[in-house]
């Protein structure tokens, strides 16, 4: 496939910004694109079941059909390819390959990931797989979800089934994609699949994630016939006090517990962090730690997968002067910054990036970061043939990726990043409403037509190519 050569803006990087050896790539989910909702064996996840739900999801949208990934997949490996990334970094769907959660593997379901690999492969792209991007199978919530301890271990199975058909073709595995999001938006706050409004029951979701994580992390290890690079995916952002005051310090304190260190934490310290374990006591509520647990959690693994978007500022006092809500608890509230917005109404804040990146180097040193996710929706108006001169997005992966290059000049150890997304696709309570693409689609045709930004990444790309 051929991309346009309509003239993108001038937004190239210094020429020494990044190494020959970083990695470029372009990523997507499998819920968001693949649709085939009833096709290969497949059963319904907890989205499938979610988007049902009236006034679930924008417009009553769902992913029976989304971007017919399914269906089309040699061609939009073309269109990867002609983005001249490096790699492609997908999810596989466990419903697809093991229908029920449990028992037997779906070799038809799998089987589409074999061809997908091959495909990648042949075409010179390397396959990163995502083991789980949030499309647990129905029958496993319908028994717990990801509250019982169960899941951790009905996941390791799964991790196998795809590993033992993978292993000898794909080199990067990561496990889990932003566990906060499936722990604290679709068991506490309700607005993810699931939809449950438990918060007791999230962060027991928290901790059968992460001990999920650890438990397929060591079988894989202990199965490869070749090394492979194992890893999980957060989404992180930065958590600063609105104003220099005691309360917003404290605030952004627990923000940053709650949303980052409540899983970097054991990961790569083997205990979660005193002062949450402390406030979540004080609450009556204890992490379902059992023996042997954090020994598992914190099994090693060789990269971390960043997922940004925005930073943000917290306040400790909630809109009426108080300290503390009518639960009890310490407000902490959040305020974006005075930057401009996303169609999301999400800050643009990159120089967050580059505080976040560095912050990662310095607390939690000795392991490479990818950016496997970043990117923007805007209002989108593509013309006759489907065209987007996206400024805003251009504009926006440029300054992120000046972001990573400082980053990596204050000393990070940044390998590679991902543009989110490479098409326009579902996007989860959203619908269809938001659009992240680098590549526009329209979902009454299929049709795919790149975007500007598209256009201006591959150019960057080969910049650091020559």
């Amino acid at each position: 496939m051929n991309l346009p050569t309509a003239p993108s803006p001038t937004l190239l990087l210094p020429g020494d910004a990044f190494p020959p050896t970083f990695e470029w790539g372009v990523a997507t989910s499998s819920y968001q694109i693949e649709g085939a909702a009833k096709e290969g064996g497949r059963t319904p996840s907890i989205w499938d079941t979610f988007c049902r739900v009236p006034g679930a999801v924008h417009n009553g949208d769902h992913g029976d059909v989304a971007c017919d990934h399914y269906h089309r997949m040699p061609q939009d490996v073309a269109l990867i390819k002609s983005l001249g990334v490096d790699s492609y970094r997908f999810s596989v769907a466990w419903p697809r390959v093991q229908p029920h959660g449990r028992g037997p593997v779906n070799p038809e379901g799998l089987a589409f990931y074999d061809r997908l690999v091959d495909e990648l492969l042949t075409n010179g792209i390397k396959p990163w797989v995502t083991l789980y991007h949030w499309d647990l199978p129905q029958e496993l919530e319908d028994a717990g979800g990801w509250p019982n301890r169960d899941t951790a271990y009905r996941f390791a199975d799964y991790a196998m089934m795809v590993f033992d058909k993978l292993q000898d073709r794909v080199e990067t595995i990561t496990t889990l994609n932003e566990p906060w999001c499936s722990a604290w938006l679709g068991y506490h706050v309700g607005v993810h699949a699931p939809g449950r409004k438990d918060f007791r029951a999230s962060i027991d979701a928290v901790h059968h994630l992460l001990l999920g994580h650890g438990l397929a992390t060591q079988r894989m290890r202990a199965a490869e016939t070749t090394p492979h690079r194992y890893g999980i995916t957060l989404n992180m952002g930065t958590a600063d006090p609105a104003e220099d005051t005691d309360a917003d310090r404290d605030a952004a304190r627990r923000a940053d517990g709650m949303g980052l260190r409540l899983y970097l934490d054991p990961l790569r310290k083997g205990y979660y962090p005193p002062d949450m374990v402390d406030e979540l006591s004080q609450q009556g509520i204890a992490l379902p730690i059992q023996d042997g647990d954090m020994e598992i959690i914190a099994e090693p693994f060789e990269v971390l997968g960043v997922n940004f978007y925005f930073g943000q500022d917290f306040s400790g006092v909630d809109e009426q002067g108080r300290t503390h809500g009518d639960d009890g608890q310490p407000v902490v509230r959040q305020v974006f910054p005075g930057t401009a917005r996303t169609a999301m109404d999400w800050p643009i804040t990159p120089e967050r990036l580059t505080q976040l990146l560095v912050r990662l180097h310095r607390d939690y040193p000795g392991l490479p970061l990818v950016i496997t996710e970043n990117g923007a929706a805007f209002d989108d108006t593509a013309d006759e043939q489907g065209y987007v001169a996206d400024d805003d997005r251009t504009t926006y992966f440029a300054e992120h990726l000046a972001a990573v290059a400082e980053a990596r000049n204050q000393g990070a150890d940044i390998r590679g990043y991902f543009a989110w997304s490479l098409m326009d696709n579902f996007e989860w309570a959203y619908g269809y409403d938001k659009r992240f693409g680098i590549v526009h689609v329209d979902y009454d045709t299929q049709k795919r037509t790149p975007k500007q930004s598209a256009v201006w990444y591959r150019d960057t790309i080969a910049q650091y190519r020559d």
